[in-house]
Parts: C-alpha cells; structure tokens; sequence
C-alpha cells in the first residue's frame, strides 16, 4: 500500500468512526453464530454505548488506525489482574475487539494495532497478553499465531 497508515490512541470522538468500522465484526460473528450475535444495522451508532465504554474507565486503552485520513481499524484492550490460590500474581493486558476494515486486509493493520497494544501493556507494568477469538475465524487465529499468540485453553459451551 502507498498510502501512509497512522496509528493513535483513539479518543471519544472517534466513537462514529469505530462504530462503522465494528459493523465488520458484527457481519462476521452473526453470519457464523447467529445464535450469539446480532446483525449489523443500518443504524451503527446503535453500538456507541458499547464502545464509549472503552473511554469511561481506568486501565482501558482503545487505538485507532487511519489510512490516507480514512478510518481503518481499531483494537480495544483492558488491565487485568489476575491471582488465586492456583495462579501466580499477574498484571496482564486482555484485547477485547481487533477490526480492520476488510478493504485494508493485508496490509498490516492489523499487526501494528496489536502491537501497539503490547507495547502499551509492557508500559503498564503487565507481564502477559491474553484474547479470544472464535474458530471460525481462520484469518484472525492465522494472524494471532503468526504474532506469537499461543493457543493456552479452550472455551466450551452449550446451548440450555
């Protein structure tokens, strides 16, 4: 790609841009469980609360990626701290969404939102960084390994 990407911690005022952009993720996750998520929308600010939330408390952290002035991804993380009779103490970064809008797959996005997370964590104090993502989503679990991410449990469920 020619044209410059820039990356920033996102803000408040990004919340219409991230919006839009998480429409991506509502397609993906409804098409293959549509008994977990719900459809895009015409109307994407019906997702601002969800995302505002990201700017409403502490240890939280939202990044937002620009191609050319065009909005083209983000990545959502959050401070942890995790401990118990059967865990070691540990400060650890958890990434909550990662999106890259799919005009712009391929280009690295993606990677240097992730990364930039990491590098916000090790600023933090933490000492691990941990996510989520459903088999189903080949090219997210493909990118998540080719950073170093390693597959640590399984999350199990059912329907009642």
């Amino acid at each position: 790609m020619d044209k410059p990407i820039t990356c920033r911690q996102a803000t408040a005022d990004d919340v219409p841009a991230i919006c839009e952009l998480g429409q991506l993720l509502n397609t993906i996750h409804h098409a293959a469980r549509p008994d977990i998520y719900t459809a895009a929308t015409h109307d994407p600010s019906r997702d601002a609360p969800h995302w505002m939330s990201f700017f409403e408390g502490p240890g939280q952290i939202v990044f937002i990626a620009h191609v050319d002035g065009i909005a083209a991804g983000f990545i959502t993380a959050s401070l942890s701290s995790g401990s118990g009779p059967l865990m070691q103490p540990m400060r650890f970064v958890r990434i909550g969404s990662v999106c890259v809008a799919q005009r712009f797959w391929g280009n690295g996005i993606g990677r240097r939102l992730v990364n930039m997370v990491r590098e916000w964590g090790v600023q933090q104090g933490a000492k691990d960084i941990r996510l989520a993502v459903w088999t189903f989503n080949a090219p997210a679990v493909r990118l998540y390994e080719e950073l170093g991410f390693e597959t640590r449990a399984f999350e199990m469920g059912m329907p009642l």
